[in-house]
């Protein structure tokens, strides 16, 4: 038996399949792939999401601490399936890569720093495409959704899903889904062809349009079965993976041979497990233009001061590494560090210092930063939009009245710019960097879908593409750690103050491992993924 630590502090024991009581724990099983479509007898358990529906979790236990966390394939639920030797083998553009397809026995680990005695840990089935595939070209009729807020790089997977198929596998029937989730029962569909989405990555946006809420899996399953549809591809954020994960269970309770890949999508770069979400390089990289004009601004007149306005409702990566990268900040506010305004240590006092020393400063702020602040000064109502998320107060314009009113009460003038680049980001097309990610985004999912697998999201952990089940991706969010080196070079590069309550920082130093504690280590937001410090690429 071995023993999984699950969310919630509740454990669950699970039988090691595939190793006879007489092998010993620390030898390794012969192959991977003798235990990795699972046979009648493979150990399951039912792991709560929390909302709205449950999912099963396939575990492969190994030598020396090993554990995959596997995905679901179609074989697990249907039995007696054609396979098909993969197209590729005989693609010209393919022929001169030298062992191209993956193995069978292929992982990702999920921690790459360990130590001497650690264990192996979480590993993740490996993407991309393999020998044998349970579709026939011909056979393939695949749609793409896109769901929630706008992002860059949006149409680029599109695209890249649409051409992936045509020109690596020779699929001819893509549908796109208009509108969201709601456009499977509600809207028309969008034929999609290399022809029609050929240079849509050069605009921002979604082609497809997009919306938050209507998701009604039996109405969508319906759909999905009236039209003939085997392959759903799904982009979107934490609550569109959500969806993504009812809609396989669904499937799999009615035995359909569909499959079911996700494309995680959050601008704010919250989605645990990977490396990084698409759209989070070009977002940084267009913030740079909104922190240049506050400080252009805030330098040309005496006691200037730039409030820049950035996205980053639960996690402030973008504003983090938009300080970082742009070295012209003098204070980054966000959701996981609480900061106060009054009194000793307070932001009035780090603002007057600043502008006595330097007469301007510029200020960043994430939209989720200082909402306590804001509930504790007005009445809030805790409101939802469709998705379900938590309607937030504008921080932006409160903190500039609260400054203006501050200054104002001491009589000392000041001039205050306020900039939110919010839609202007959004909105844009991803930069290059972000254009080749969404591309192999969307040629790990094409190759995952071919290859039978489903209900999994695709993502880079540690550098290497990754099939991840969904419930790692939805069952909490990836912050900022405020007690990691990353957070430390930005304080240090900004000379701000931590804000931390000095009984806050007393308690932490009480603890015997400091980084169990909830308010320094983000344990509001902790993960089985932090911050990597150790690779300066990595969000």
């Amino acid at each position: 038996m071995i023993t999984l630590k699950l969310k919630h502090n509740f454990q669950r024991q699970i039988p090691c399949p595939y190793i006879s009581p007489s092998s010993s724990s620390s030898s390794p099983p012969t192959k991977l792939r003798h235990f990795f479509h699972p046979k009648p007898n493979i150990s399951r358990f039912t792991l709560s999401m929390g909302n709205p529906t449950d999912t099963h979790l396939k575990l492969v236990p190994g030598a020396a601490g090993f554990l995959l966390e596997d995905i679901p394939h179609f074989t697990d639920y249907l039995h007696d399936l054609p396979s098909y030797p993969n197209p590729l083998q005989d693609h010209p553009a393919y022929s001169v890569v030298k062992q191209y397809f993956v193995d069978e026995d292929d992982t990702v680990p999920q921690k790459v720093v360990v130590h001497k005695e650690s264990p192996r840990g979480v590993h993740f089935r490996r993407a991309g495409p393999h020998q044998k595939v349970y579709f026939k070209p011909e056979d393939v009729n695949a749609c793409i959704v896109t769901c929630g807020g706008l992002c860059p790089g949006l149409n680029t997977v599109i695209r890249e899903i649409v051409c992936g198929l045509h020109h690596m596998y020779g699929v001819r029937k893509v549908l796109g889904i208009d509108g969201g989730y709601r456009g499977f029962y509600a809207r028309n569909t969008v034929t999609l062809t290399p022809k029609v989405v050929d240079d849509i990555h050069k605009r921002g946006g979604t082609i497809l349009g997009t919306s938050k809420g209507g998701h009604d899996s039996v109405k969508i399953v319906d759909r999905i079965q009236d039209r003939g549809i085997n392959q759903v591809y799904i982009i979107g954020g934490d609550g569109t993976q959500k969806g993504a994960a009812v809609i396989f269970e669904e499937i799999r309770r009615r035995g359909l041979k569909v499959a079911v890949a996700g494309i995680p999508k959050t601008i704010d770069n919250d989605i645990p497990v990977i490396d990084k979400s698409f759209g989070f390089d070009t977002a940084v990289e267009e913030a740079q233009r909104a922190i240049n004009a506050a400080h252009v601004e805030s330098q040309s007149i005496r006691n200037g001061i730039g409030l820049v306005k950035l996205m980053g409702r639960d996690s402030g990566f973008i504003a983090m590494h938009a300080t970082l990268a742009s070295r012209d900040v003098d204070c980054c506010l966000i959701p996981e560090s609480p900061f106060y305004l009054e009194g000793r240590g307070g932001l009035y006092e780090y603002i007057e210092k600043r502008l006595r020393e330097n007469e301007h400063m510029v200020i960043v702020i994430a939209e989720g930063a200082g909402q306590e602040l804001l509930s504790k000064s007005s009445e809030s109502v805790d409101q939802q939009d469709a998705s379900g998320n938590k309607l937030l107060q504008d921080v932006g314009p409160w903190m500039s009245h609260k400054i203006k009113e501050h200054f104002a009460k001491k009589k000392t003038p000041i001039n205050l710019k306020y900039i939110d680049p919010t839609y202007m980001i959004r909105a844009i097309p991803s930069i290059a960097s972000d254009n080749v990610y969404c591309t192999l985004l969307a040629h790990a999912a094409v190759h995952g879908a071919m290859a039978g697998y489903t209900g999994f999201a695709v993502g880079p952990v540690n550098g290497r593409h990754a099939y991840i089940p969904f419930n790692r991706i939805i069952e909490k969010q990836n912050k900022v750690v405020i007690t990691d080196r990353m957070w430390a070079r930005l304080l240090s590069s900004t000379n701000q103050p931590s804000f931390l309550n000095p009984r806050d920082i007393a308690e932490a130093n009480k603890e015997k491992h400091p980084a169990a504690n909830d308010l320094l280590n983000g344990e509001n937001c902790k993960d089985r993924k932090s911050v990597s410090e150790d690779n300066p690429s990595t969000p």
